[in-house]
């Protein structure tokens, strides 16, 4: 089993009920359906927030590219291909 910890928040009451509904349904624990919860957010925004974090992180040690030189390079390539 993955190394766990233990984690106390405060939930709203609706949430918690809709997470109740779900698990009965499923037959799953509450901990298992907010768990479930949370890795579909990580890979989903979770993932866009860290990308775009490690996108500012490279523009700021100036690790990018000049979009209208990029533009011009493109460009070269395709009138080198058309021609």
């Amino acid at each position: 089993m993955a190394d766990t910890q233990s984690v106390t928040l405060r939930v709203p009451s609706d949430l918690i009920a809709e997470i109740d509904a779900i698990a009965e349904a499923t037959e799953r624990s509450r901990s298992y359906i907010i768990v479930r919860a949370l890795k579909t957010y990580l890979l989903n925004e979770g993932a866009h927030i860290l990308q775009a974090k490690e996108g500012s992180e490279q523009i700021a040690a100036g690790d990018h590219e000049d979009l209208d030189d990029v533009i011009a390079q493109m460009d070269r390539m395709i009138a080198g291909k058309v021609a």
